[in-house]
């Protein structure tokens, strides 16, 4: 529990001095069922007191349910001690001061999942405690870890250790990188203290290029699921069922010759050693016992794939990687989580947050902000605690949470995120009516998917939003228009010097606003085609090719209203056609 003591005693709410506190619950992530501030004066801890009892409990079956109560600095635990601790923590001030309160809370969904692709974009074992770190944090408590893809098997193999040969893999991929079954034991051991259950994916029979160079056949073949069957004989014998309950056995974006004897056979695996199977859909047809991890975004398929019967889990929110981040993250926000107005858990159980890096990274350490993350966790944290979806005025009220834990709790994290659910746009594409758009980055193929607007291979629309200021001012700004998928490369590219990427322009009250940035690449990156198993994907993205990651224009405000006004052009086919505005008040 080391770290978690350090987190304690570094992640802690700056408050002001006077210690007269009553807003409380409204830096909470997720937010509380319910919370009851039973004096406004603070005090140090003393002692924190963990009961047996179940007595303020009402849900004896939900895990997640705890009862938290602080007299005069004396902390009572009833239920899970984990997330009690985590939401005390959110509760301290800076010098370790807490109100007297009670809080009683619960979740809606059993499992709140995240994932990061390891098989393409090796991690160290202490990058992804740091992230362990995080999701305790937020109360999210399944880890996804994605450990086999293209590139290489990332698992120590001793039965075949030609999976871990380097000359097998993808060149330039993290090329004889992977995890001892020590690493794994220990990351899994150090996720169980902070209340997160590991979930390892080896992925079959597709993304395995890797398995057919090594051994000259692929894996759905029979003498490939011979070799399958002695790995994950190994695997379940070096990482015991109580360490490791399920196994997630991949199973989308390929076709084979028999994929439902495949999928009877990859099955029969995790049944044989007493786990619990999940696998992709869509994917290779599952049995009603496989739990189903739904990634389609296309609107309608995901619910109705909730209605094919058996136990699920929502991922068709989309994928960090794949939006512009600060749009991404108003999705999650305002997502209805398991397609249900009111959580049913029969068969929904929840849902987990994708990290992919199709792209080769070089700092690993950029994953984090060039996909927006942090940001991604704490709102999926509480659309998945919390069920149901959200507002644009709740999501207004949540960035006021968002904004204090990225300036206090998590300081010590680079976050390129900024509140903006209250920009209204008024946009017109093409000859369409004029659309109204909240945030600030809009997706215009969303948009005009939304309002029935068919949109041509170039096209191009106008936005138009205004800034009240109460004196003449100058502000930062953070200005896109295009946001590449991190899992594609497809994109048009850095700018020429002196320009926007991909032909756009910026207004401020009429006055054209350039990039106040150099370029260090103008011109490079224009790739119009999908990147995917081509040597382009080995290209790894740098900061100034996302608009979040570059240095902000200052632009200038007269007292009163101001007039912003982009213009974003569309240039060709398959192109995410989006732009984005990011201001920092500040």
């Amino acid at each position: 529990m080391r770290r978690n003591i350090i987190l304690m005693l570094t992640c802690v709410l700056l408050l002001s001095c006077n210690k007269d506190k009553t807003f409380i619950d409204e830096h909470i992530i997720p937010a509380p069922k319910i919370i009851q501030l039973q004096d406004d004066r603070m005090h140090p801890i003393k002692d924190i007191i963990v009961s047996g009892s179940t007595q303020n409990l009402q849900y004896l079956h939900n895990k997640d349910e705890y009862f938290l109560k602080i007299e005069k600095g004396n902390v009572y635990i009833e239920g899970n001690e984990i997330w009690a601790r985590q939401t005390l923590t959110q509760l301290a001030d800076n010098e370790g001061y807490v109100p007297d309160i009670q809080i009683h809370d619960w979740s809606e969904y059993p499992f709140r999942g995240f994932m990061h692709d390891t098989g393409r974009n090796f991690q160290t074992i202490e990058m992804l405690k740091e992230t362990i770190d995080l999701m305790s944090f937020y109360k999210i408590n399944y880890f996804h870890w994605h450990l086999t893809d293209y590139p290489a098997w990332r698992i120590e193999c001793k039965v075949y250790p030609q999976l871990n040969d380097p000359q097998y893999q993808r060149p330039g991929r993290d090329c004889g990188k992977y995890y001892t079954y020590d690493e794994i034991r220990d990351l899994i051991a150090y996720a169980k203290e902070r209340g997160i259950t590991v979930m390892p994916e080896i992925d079959m029979p597709g993304h395995s290029a890797y398995f057919k160079n090594a051994f000259g056949f692929t894996m759905d073949s029979e003498d490939g699921k011979k070799i399958l069957e002695k790995c994950i004989a190994e695997f379940c014998e070096e990482i015991p069922v109580s360490m490791c309950p399920y196994l997630h056995v991949g199973s989308d974006e390929v076709y084979i010759n028999d994929p439902k004897g495949f999928m009877h056979f990859a099955e029969g695996l995790c049944k044989k050693y007493g786990r619990v199977a999940m696998a992709w859909d869509p994917g290779l047809p599952s049995d009603s016992t496989t739990i189903r991890q739904i990634w389609n975004t296309a609107a309608g398929s995901n619910a109705a794939s909730t209605k094919k019967g058996g136990r699920y889990v929502d991922s068709f929110m989309g994928y960090l990687n794949y939006y512009d981040p600060i749009y991404f993250t108003n999705k999650v926000f305002l997502h209805t989580a398991c397609a249900q107005e009111i959580p049913d858990t029969t068969n929904a159980l929840g849902g987990i947050l994708c990290l992919w890096n199709d792209v080769r990274v070089v700092d690993k350490t950029r994953i984090a902000l060039h996909n927006g993350m942090i940001n991604g966790m704490m709102v999926f944290a509480e659309r998945f605690w919390n069920a149901a979806n959200g507002s644009w005025e709740e999501l207004i009220a949540f960035e006021d949470k968002m904004s204090f834990h990225k300036n206090t709790l998590l300081k010590n994290h680079d976050i390129r995120w900024y509140p903006n659910a209250k920009t209204i746009w008024k946009i017109k594409i093409n000859e369409s009516d004029t659309l109204l758009a909240y945030g600030g980055a809009i997706d215009l193929d969303d948009l005009s998917a939304q309002n029935s607007i068919v949109i041509n291979d170039t096209t191009s629309a106008w936005a138009f939003t205004e800034i009240h200021s109460d004196h003449d001012t100058c502000v930062k700004a953070w200005v896109g228009f295009e946001a590449a998928a991190r899992s594609n490369r497809i994109s048009a590219g850095i700018a020429e010097q002196g320009k926007w990427e991909n032909g756009g322009r910026f207004f401020v009250n009429d006055n054209e606003i350039s990039p106040s940035q150099k370029w260090n690449e103008p011109g490079k990156y224009k790739y119009h085609y999908n990147t995917w198993a081509k040597p382009e994907e080995e290209l790894p993205y740098t900061d100034e090719q996302f608009y979040w990651m570059r240095e902000p224009v200052i632009i200038p405000l007269k007292q009163g209203r101001n007039e912003i006004k982009m213009y974003i052009p569309k240039t060709f086919k398959g192109q995410r056609w989006s732009f984005g505005l990011l201001l920092d008040h500040k």
